[in-house]
């Protein structure tokens, strides 16, 4: 039997036999297959690695990386490096680990050297005049009489810079204290405004679920958060259940959006008609996110009766989900009004 080969893709290798079957050589597949793993690999090996440690100047806030040059560095040491504000004192997050080059921001500061308990000390003595600074910059304000709320005042570690953190409803002219502070203090001012979020993860307090704030334990970015969320989840949409201390909403509504989206994705809206196992017909009544359950208003005998089903006993045309809350537009306005898309400004003077 005469065979003859013909080329249909740059993948794949056929012949053809002589009743006109085709047979497809699989060999070719895998060496086609084994060429791209090996060109991947290959990419990887080009892929330029930096060696990078992880720094953290404050509780819970964003980690930096630095080159660790040849210092021996674990987590929780303490280091003294430069920044962009000057020379600071940070606690390593992050053990020295090799990245991808692409996923640091250039030029990368080094890390002058391991604290020593010299350097222990002036951060706390650094701590200890923060507190002073503080009520001196609180008395001016309200000599002044300036509508602003003092939040935190923060020395870098080399002193070179003093920084007043504070929140305000507008916009302040803070010139005339700038100089009333550098006159006392002697060293480069900076005033900054933040948000009511950045406020609470300064001060730090206790949430409505009886523990310690996250963003002031361990959330190091906040995270967008929207009334959509709240919708989802199912939840009351009144602000004073949905809005944590800041008076913005939580930011817990986003741990779990990933897990409620795909869930109600599973079940029919409440109003929509459903086929049951048992092969009756109904409206569905109310459904249970978390159980994956339906209650469904089915008619047996002229009567009308709710039934409870699976999500894997009924059977229904899926599409999307309608929103069955009414609200004003007030209330809209309002609920609004908690959601908070605005960075961070703390930490980025790093």
């Amino acid at each position: 039997m005469i065979l003859r080969e013909d080329f249909l893709s740059d993948a794949h290798k056929f012949m053809r036999r002589a009743d006109g079957t085709l047979m497809k050589f699989v060999s070719i597949g895998r060496k086609s297959s084994y060429k791209r793993d090996s060109e991947s690999t290959s990419h990887r090996m080009e892929e330029k690695m930096i060696n990078v440690v992880g720094v953290r100047f404050r509780t819970a806030g964003k980690i930096y990386y630095f080159a660790p040059g040849t210092f021996e560095l674990v987590q929780g040491s303490h280091v003294i490096v430069e920044t962009a504000r000057g020379v600071e004192f940070g606690t390593v997050m992050i053990a020295p680990r090799e990245l991808p080059e692409e996923k640091v921001i250039q030029p990368l500061k080094p890390v002058l050297r391991i604290a020593t308990p010299e350097d222990e000390k002036t951060e706390e003595k650094n701590r200890q005049k923060e507190k002073e600074a503080f009520r001196i910059c609180l008395e001016k304000i309200q000599k002044r009489g300036m509508e602003m709320k003092l939040v935190d005042a923060e020395y870098t570690f080399d002193n070179n810079k003093l920084l007043f953190y504070f929140t305000a409803d507008g916009r302040i002219d803070f010139r005339e204290l700038v100089k009333d502070l550098a006159a006392v203090f002697r060293t480069r001012i900076e005033l900054r405004q933040i948000g009511v979020r950045d406020e609470t993860k300064i001060l730090g307090g206790i949430g409505i679920c009886g523990r310690p704030l996250c963003c002031n334990t361990f959330l190091s970015e906040f995270a967008p958060v929207s009334i959509k969320m709240a919708k989802e989840q199912n939840l009351s949409l009144n602000p004073s259940k949905i809005s944590g201390v800041c008076g913005r909403l939580m930011c817990c509504l986003k741990n779990e959006e990933e897990t409620y989206e795909y869930l109600n994705s599973r079940l029919p809206s409440i109003g929509d008609y459903v086929t049951t196992f048992d092969r009756l017909r109904g409206e569905v009544q109310s459904v249970n996110v978390l159980r994956q359950t339906v209650k469904v208003i089915v008619e047996i005998d002229d009567e009308k009766e709710i039934r409870e089903y699976k999500i894997d006993q009924i059977r229904f045309k899926p599409k999307r989900r309608k929103n069955h809350t009414k609200l004003s537009p007030e209330e809209l306005k309002e609920l609004s009004a908690l959601e908070d898309k605005g960075k961070s400004k703390i930490d980025d003077a790093h």
